[in-house]
């Protein structure tokens, strides 16, 4: 069973930056794609960024492009799979972050196409 675990969340002011890991516990792949998504109090779960296995395909969400990068930690002395190093918050950025992986090849941010979730990490961005 994969279970993912986010952590890095916090508050911060407009302007600044956060970095969230994303690490599993028991056996995952190394052929997963990884995503980052969030969900703001009443909307949808929404996708920010993906990465392929081996970190040389990205895709963002254009509400984030130039301000967020997605890394691919694949060092074989990290339980660490994915980071998302998150610059120039805006409090529209609030929300719970989640991480996910996905043994299928991805196109895009689509949430529904990734199958194993953790539970979350908040970031609130104060203006």
């Amino acid at each position: 069973q994969v279970q993912l675990q986010e952590s890095g969340g916090g508050s911060v002011q407009s302007g600044g930056s956060l970095k969230l890991s994303c690490a599993a516990s028991g056996y995952i792949s190394s052929t997963y794609w990884m995503g980052w998504f969030r969900q703001a109090p009443g909307k949808e779960r929404e996708g920010v960024a993906t990465v392929s296995a081996d970190g040389t395909i990205t895709h963002y969400a254009d509400s984030v492009k130039g301000r967020f990068t997605i890394s691919r930690d694949n060092a074989k002395n990290t339980l660490s799979l994915t980071s998302l190093q998150m610059n120039s918050l805006k409090p529209e950025d609030t929300a719970m972050y989640y991480c996910a992986a996905s043994f299928r090849r991805i196109e895009g941010t689509d949430p529904s196409r990734f199958d194993y979730w953790g539970q979350g990490t908040q970031v609130t961005v104060s203006s």
